[in-house]
């Protein structure tokens, strides 16, 4: 599931040693300090938003360490041309107050930084004169869980609550846990909201989508080979006991399964071979009284 939020910028780290020294493990080349522009986006916390969802501060540990490395664009278009900065360090800021949940309120934090050239210094004028101010990023996360029932909030047979209602007193929203990847984060035209200073937004790529189906058909396919698999195990060794042939199915990949199926179909062909139907000797063959029945 593909999570898209918005968040701001504000202002950089001092580009002493150790700083510069984090941004040469991303650099083909070791970068002077004046070649060097940076500044900090403020990615995600762990506050309810409006749509509802929240991450819980387990999952922004994790993003932490999936956005080090990531580029930064425009409005979320993929290409080489539009990539301006990277992160290269994340931290995760705890402040004082609750969130609306009832826990400690914490953020991601996001350190970037892009090259002080010619194409960059009108962008570079617009982030200090505050113009470009939000930015929007994109990760995937494993589940949404219902903070009401705690099952998979997409599964509405399982969970058939709604994110805003109160059920018996207790907010319904929705914690997006187990931070997979992150894709990128965006300069965006959206104003962030003037209380929160934050502005979070949901998408459901299309793409990553149809990307989930995918999967979850090849996950029903390798189900069934590995289904089939222990079926002719049975039949081709039986002496293997039910949970062994599982077992073993179980650990084996598409391309291992595919040839074990094949050994186990050569046995069973050598074990039952495959007879005709109607059998005729020589007699038979010159039109004998045993070929009567047949005979229209």
């Amino acid at each position: 599931m593909r999570i898209t939020k918005e968040a701001d910028i504000g202002t950089g780290a001092v580009l002493d040693a150790t700083e510069l020294g984090l941004i040469h493990a991303l650099s083909r080349r070791e970068l002077k300090a004046e070649e060097v522009y940076t500044f900090c986006v403020r990615l995600c916390d762990n506050e309810i938003d409006r749509d509802g969802e929240r991450f819980p501060a387990e999952t922004l540990g994790e993003l932490a360490r999936l956005f080090v490395g990531k580029s930064g664009m425009f409005d979320h278009q993929w290409s080489a041309r539009g990539q301006t900065a990277r992160i290269y360090r994340t931290e995760l800021v705890r402040e004082s107050g609750l969130t609306r949940a009832g826990d400690a309120y914490c953020y991601l934090k996001g350190y970037a930084y892009m090259l002080r050239s010619e194409k960059n210094r009108e962008l570079i004028e617009e982030i200090e004169g505050g113009i470009k101010k939000e930015v929007s990023v994109s990760c995937a996360v494993e589940r949404a869980v219902c903070s009401i029932c705690g099952e998979e909030f997409r599964d509405r047979e399982a969970c058939a609550h709604v994110k805003g209602r109160e059920y018996e007193g207790k907010l319904c929203w929705v914690d997006l846990v187990g931070a997979t990847d992150a894709y990128e984060w965006s300069f965006v035209a959206v104003p962030a909201q003037p209380n929160a200073g934050v502005l979070k937004g949901f998408r459901q790529d299309a793409r990553m989508e149809q990307l989930e189906r995918e999967a979850a058909l090849g996950r029903k396919y390798l189900e069934g080979l590995r289904f089939e698999v222990a079926r002719l195990g049975g039949l081709a060794r039986p002496e293997l006991d039910s949970a062994v042939r599982k077992s073993i199915a179980g650990k084996l990949e598409e391309g291992e399964l595919l040839a074990l199926k094949r050994a186990y179909e050569r046995v069973l062909e050598e074990k039952f071979p495959v007879k005709t139907q109607l059998t005729y000797d020589k007699a038979g063959q010159s039109g004998g009284a045993p070929d009567r029945a047949f005979l229209i």
